[in-house]
């Protein structure tokens, strides 16, 4: 019984320092209002101004990522669009330039005038803080993954155009064209979305990861599923 009480304090203390390490993920929204493909919608009033950026980091992924292949269109189409609300969500106004306020010492120039190396070298050199960059606000866990994946390098530019490559994988992990081929319904699709995005609510209203660090949706789940309606053509797509 001591052996067994020991390892079970042992793992409340390993998750308390886990989730200690979390709380420097910290995001912040200029915005109230933000103008999402052709509409308008303001950010729930009970939104918190400081939250975390929690995503793929979450899951386990192997030390080193295979090169993959999307089947997403590199533009335009329901991607573009989803991506529109997800950065509404996670970004604000200051799109594929957005760095995280609760980042004391800035990027040297903005994101998309960096390189990859430049990023992983102002995220090195400022330890202790909040690094969640671009209009996906990735974290470095995740942007270090996804840009092995995509097969990038240090030398590449962190234009808009990467970002939304590295979205649009992101996108794929949530199920996008098992959606589109109506093989998981649109709440499926959204819910899973909503485990990668801490901005955006699952069905009861609240963040996947609301009250941890201070996660909560920064929109309602009626508005996210208004514009995911107005997306996709639920009659040739997974229905509701």
């Amino acid at each position: 019984m001591k052996k067994l009480a020991a390892s079970t304090a042992f793992c409340l203390i390993a998750a308390t320092l886990s989730s200690a390490a979390s709380a420097n993920e910290l995001a912040r929204f200029d915005s109230r209002k933000i103008a999402v493909t052709g509409l308008n919608f303001a950010l729930s009033p009970s939104a918190s101004e400081s939250r975390i950026h929690l995503n793929r980091s979450m899951i386990a992924t192997p030390s080193k990522p295979s090169l993959r292949r999307l089947t997403i269109p590199t533009s335009g189409g329901p991607s573009a669009a989803v991506r529109h609300v997800i950065a509404t969500a996670e970004a604000g106004g200051k799109g594929y330039d957005a760095v995280q306020h609760g980042a004391r010492i800035k990027p040297p120039k903005r994101p998309t005038g960096m390189t990859i190396g430049e990023i992983y070298g102002w995220i090195a050199a400022t330890p202790g803080q909040p690094h969640a960059i671009g209009r996906y606000q990735f974290i470095p866990n995740t942007l270090k993954t996804l840009v092995a994946e995509a097969g990038l390098n240090r030398n590449d530019v962190f234009t808009p155009q990467v970002q939304d490559l590295l979205a649009d994988f992101l996108l794929e992990d949530a199920g996008f064209t098992p959606f589109m081929q109506g093989k998981i319904s649109r709440h499926r699709f959204m819910e899973n979305l909503a485990r990668i995005w801490a901005g955006l609510p699952t069905s009861t209203g609240r963040s996947y990861y609301h009250g941890h660090a201070g996660n909560r949706a920064v929109i309602t789940w009626n508005e996210f599923d208004s514009h995911m309606k107005s997306i996709f053509d639920s009659s040739l797509r997974g229905t509701s």
